[in-house]
């Protein structure tokens, strides 16, 4: 029964329910959190470091810069090798970084610690992908709702954790806390997310890669050094100009080039143009309220608008942030479905350009910034909610990873470039304190004035998007069940259209009527789509001479794929799907009892494991999918005797075999010497009436020994250790106490 088990255990693979949703979700926050761990320590990296206050930023940019450059990459990476190999990929990096960091004393081991620990930024569009992958329609958006608000909760775990730990332990902790939560999340994905199946393939765009990086590397250096080298300086203004030209050369190469790293005429589609520049405005809206509110927070109460709070309670105040994305994302969800993501969108800036308004007023109490957060959280968990359904309504699954990428590398630049203004309109407009020059109460309404305006543009820009729910038209185009496909006729054929025809049959050799067949064009886009008649002929017509994909689905059987390459002649073209049923049934015991958590496996004729499973709580198992032939049904269980019984699917939709499986029978007894003390280390061995070994074991101390999990019959049984001695057993269905005596001979 064990190797039963395992083996099954191994055939079953990992769970494909609901879980790996949340361990998306958790890989996401334990992100966040990495990024949020190192802003207790940033006033104190250059005592902790021993490096001068301009070179510890360097721990704060190194993750920037490379956050900008594994995003796009590992989202390519994921469509064409597989997104959960990246997503695992990227997990190990910040593993691998954070343990650098936590082993480092001096600058240098930090600022590459705290790269590989940026290397992991494509952790949340890698996750939406895969979700996109394996999740049907109707709960692809919550799901994407709550990975989108891992960054937010993520970020109210991290920093009063962050806080409370700086101020308690040693700082090496932070890292070691990042570090083994990484390890958590790599076994969780590694146990609960599933491979996915929908992968390109092809050539990576090297040059593309190295073009896109070179560029963003420029510009982001750029805009967040700019202000301690000075915006006029030789070598800001260089880094500038130079970000300009190689992006200008990146996007004619990659306008050229047959594999292109980022598809630059999907981007320019109105949906994902304008939702990625929303993505910008909103990223530095979020930032904004992250670099004035802590800061107002803790400024002197001198100051007159300073609070004189601690870090710890920075944290507790900016936690509600991400809390109330967190709730609110079914909410987001359900209300994509009902009005569209676009409408989700618009609400949510509306709602953050409310919260920064409200901060403009409200700035002198604790209260005040929890009610600034908790508004600013609800209307960036509506816009982040909206955005991958916007982006992934307007692209090909193909493409999923790295549009994604591209707009959360969007959301990025954002919070660079506020960062940038941020630090631009505080240094200037200050207040003198005593001997110190501090950022003045107008600077920071200015400041909010910014955050106010960049959530208004987002606003605006999500009015530029296309009307109704794309989103969902989109995700639910390859999805014929749940659309109303007519034949095609001849009143529907397109100028220059060619027409594609033939018959569908099922493997039984009869017609299949109704089936669904879709025609897509080499992008993903769907082109042309018919049913079949009572006959199984059917008709469908192409747009002109391409490459296309043509889907076909029916009930009952197993959807077929194939691709067709159309010329200036009708294309016949007959198709045969293979039946898929159900295999239903109910395993009992000998007494009608119903047992649960059997285990079941099915195999064909060849010996192959077809599939495997387990029974639920009320003894039932269910197989779909699976075509007609013979099969063996395997089940086994605890306390039970293994039993297998033959299976014929006939075709016909559902086919229902119950188990019966008889209680396993045991002998036990013991090992005695003539004085009857238990013998320990005898070797005690059952034959059935073949001389077949049923079992071996050794006595322990006790002298004991056990063999379950027996069926009826005669047995023979062996002691060996002094003179070996035999007994013969007959099991009737009953367990059987058999004690044997070992002796010396007289």
């Amino acid at each position: 029964m064990a190797n039963f088990s395992s083996r099954v255990a191994q055939a079953d693979g990992p769970s494909r329910s609901g879980a790996f949703v949340i361990v998306l979700a958790f890989a996401g926050i334990v992100v966040a959190v990495m990024q949020t761990l190192v802003i207790p320590l940033i006033p104190e990296f250059p005592k902790l470091l021993g490096a001068a206050a301009a070179d510890a930023t360097w721990a704060i940019t190194a993750t920037l810069l490379a956050g900008s450059v594994a995003t796009p990459v590992m989202g390519r990476l994921g469509d064409m090798h597989g997104k959960r190999r990246m997503l695992l990929t990227s997990l190990i990096l910040l593993v691998a970084g954070s343990v650098t960091c936590a082993l480092s004393d001096s600058l240098i081991p930090m600022v590459v610690g705290r790269a590989l620990q940026g290397l992991a930024a494509g952790v949340i569009p890698l996750g939406i992908s895969i979700m996109r992958d394996e999740l049907p329609p109707d709960r692809l958006g919550s799901a994407t709702a709550l990975m989108g608000a891992s960054l937010g909760v993520g970020g109210a775990m991290g920093l009063p954790g962050a806080a409370l730990i700086a101020e308690n332990a040693d700082w090496h902790v932070l890292f070691w806390t990042s570090g083994g939560l990484g390890v958590v999340a790599t076994v969780l994905v590694l146990t609960f997310v599933p491979r996915s199946a929908v992968c390109s393939g092809g050539r990576f765009d090297l040059v593309g890669a190295a073009g896109l990086s070179s560029a963003l590397v420029c510009l982001l250096l750029a805009i967040s050094k700019g202000a301690d080298w000075g915006w006029s300086d030789a070598l800001t203004i260089g880094l500038f100009a130079a970000a300009v030209v190689v992006l200008l050369l990146w996007g004619w190469w990659e306008l050229r080039t047959r594999e292109p790293m980022v598809d630059l005429r999907t981007s320019a589609r109105r949906q994902v143009l304008f939702t990625n520049l929303a993505s910008l405005m909103l990223g530095f809206s979020m930032f904004a309220m992250s670099l004035v509110l802590p800061q107002l927070l803790q400024l002197p109460v001198a100051t007159g608008y300073g609070l004189g709070r601690s870090m710890l309670t920075v944290g507790l105040v900016m936690a509600p942030f991400g809390l109330v994305m967190m709730v609110l994302a079914p909410l987001s969800a359900r209300l994509s479905a009902a009005r569209g993501p676009k409408v989700t969108l618009m609400i949510g800036a509306v709602i953050v350009a409310a919260g920064y308004g409200l901060n403009i007023a409200l700035m002198s109490e604790v209260w005040h910034f929890v009610l600034v957060s908790c508004v600013i959280g609800a209307g960036i968990g509506f816009a982040y909610a909206s955005m991958p359904a916007l982006v992934m309504g307007a692209v090909p699954v193909s493409e999923t990873a790295a549009a994604n990428s591209l707009n959360t590398l969007m959301r990025a630049v954002g919070t660079a470039i506020a960062s940038a203004a941020a630090g631009v309109v505080l240094a200037q407009m200050t207040t003198t304190f005593g001997p110190v020059a501090l950022p003045s109460e107008d600077g920071f309404r200015v400041v909010m004035v910014l955050g106010f305006g960049a959530a208004l543009l987002a606003f605006l820009l999500a009015a530029f998007l296309p009307r109704g729910n794309v989103a969902a038209a989109q995700v639910t185009t390859l999805a014929p069940a749940n659309a109303q496909p007519v034949r095609a006729t001849w009143a529907d054929r397109p100028k220059g259209g060619v027409e594609i025809r033939g018959c569908v049959s099922g493997d039984d050799g009869h017609p299949v009527d109704d089936a669904t067949l879709t025609l897509i064009d080499v992008h993903g886009h769907q082109v042309g789509r018919a049913l079949t008649r009572a006959d199984g002929a059917y008709s469908v017509w192409t747009p002109g001479t391409d490459t296309y994909v043509l889907i076909t689905s029916a009930a009952h059987h197993d959807p077929q794929v194939a691709t067709l390459v159309v010329g200036d002649q009708p294309v016949d073209f007959h198709l045969i799907l293979a039946s898929s049923n159900k295999l239903t049934g109910v395993v009992r015991d000998l007494e009608g009892r119903r047992v649960p958590s059997a285990v079941i496996v099915l195999t064909d004729v060849r010996g192959e494991v077809v599939t495997s499973g387990s029974t639920d709580a009320a003894g039932c198992y269910s197989f779909s999918g699976v075509g007609s032939g013979s099969y063996t049904l395997a089940v086994g269980a605890a306390s039970y005797c293994p039993a297998a019984v033959p299976v014929e699917v006939n075709g016909t939709g559902q086919t229902r075999q119950d188990v019966e499986l008889r209680p396993g029978v045991r002998i036990r007894g013991t090992v005695r010497a003539r004085d009857g003390v238990p013998l320990n280390d005898a070797r005690v061995t059952l034959l059935d009436t073949a001389g077949n070994v049923v079992g071996t074991t050794t006595t322990g101390a006790d002298g004991a020994y056990t063999f379950a999990d027996l069926t009826g019959g005669q047995y023979t049984l062996i002691a060996t250790g002094y003179p070996p001695v035999a007994d013969t057993v007959i099991v009737d269905g009953r367990d059987d106490d058999r004690d044997l005596w070992l002796v010396h001979a007289e």
